[in-house]
């Protein structure tokens, strides 16, 4: 059933309510760790000496570093480019990298609440002139 003020399904709200929902876990579960490196002397905002430290570590830090490194490029590289591509714009794109310096884990499903949001509301027979004007200019 779809809600005739919203256009979103129930099924919809459910999906992004639980991607809100591990943005929120995600925060919750991981940034203890980030404030007792940084009572540590950690610099959140040097992600270089942040991998570098998780890299020393060797084995499963490591590991899990350096998949989470390629993932954030991935994503910023993706959400720059996605958000000018559906329209959004460039402002959403920076938005969201600069969320993601909180967490992937908690920016990318943020993300695809509003990159939902955003092309479910671009369908809408009243803005959407407006909508495919801008995305083919792009």
């Amino acid at each position: 059933m779809t809600n005739p003020m919203t256009g979103h399904s129930a099924w919809t709200n459910v999906r992004h309510a639980l991607y809100v929902l591990v943005g929120i876990g995600a925060v919750v579960l991981t940034w203890p760790y980030a404030f007792d490196w940084m009572r540590a002397g950690g610099n959140i905002l040097n992600p270089i000496a942040f991998f570098g430290d998780a890299f020393a570590a060797g084995g499963t830090a490591a590991f899990l570093s350096i998949d989470m490194l390629i993932t954030w490029a991935a994503f910023i590289v993706w959400v720059v480019t996605d958000t000018t591509r559906i329209g959004m714009g460039p402002k959403w794109g920076a938005l969201f990298v600069a969320l993601s310096y909180i967490g992937v884990s908690m920016a990318f499903p943020l993300y695809l609440v509003a990159r939902e949001r955003f092309l479910d509301r671009s369908h809408d027979p009243l803005i959407e002139p407006v909508v495919r004007s801008e995305v083919t200019r792009g």
